[in-house]
């Protein structure tokens, strides 16, 4: 069995991908949808609510990641991958900068301690995702499209 949390967002994903439509569902290989099932966590109880914003679910940080992950993989047109690319790039750089920050030799051995916050790094951006499908299929790529402009902020 996979890492607990994993398992747990395995079925977080499950979840709220049955609620897109047939066209969009059928766009995720099989083969993934059987991985994430085999791996899901069989007890961990999830319900969503499609008539609910996905921002206002509690959703996992994994099911985020893997979210973010299938719409890029599945559902991006080619200018928003490259936004995606852009955006991952510049967290990379700050996380690199907030460690070198955090860890500085010389502030080390002062006893100074800089701890961010939440110890995440956001990126805002401003993705076209033009999507004229079901309701709740709209509503979850502005999730996406959200989740992208908390990540800058």
């Amino acid at each position: 069995m996979m890492n607990n949390k994993y398992a747990k967002a395995y079925k977080e994903v499950l979840e709220i991908i049955k609620y897109f439509p047939e066209e969009e569902y059928n766009k995720i290989p099989k083969e993934k949808i059987e991985f994430y099932e085999v791996n899901k966590d069989q007890n961990y109880q999830f319900v969503i609510n499609p008539r609910i914003d996905l921002s206002e679910q509690n959703i996992s940080k994994e099911a985020n990641a893997i979210i973010v992950t299938l719409f890029q993989d599945y559902f991006a047109t080619a200018e928003q991958k490259e936004k995606i690319k852009e955006i991952l790039e510049l967290n990379e750089k700050k996380s690199e900068q907030e460690k070198r920050e955090k860890y500085n030799a010389a502030d080390i051995f002062k006893g100074k301690t800089n701890i961010s916050k939440d110890n995440e790094i956001v990126t805002e951006s401003n993705l076209p995702i033009e999507v004229k499908k079901d309701n709740f299929f709209k509503r979850f790529i502005d999730y996406i499209r959200n989740l992208f402009i908390k990540t800058k902020q």
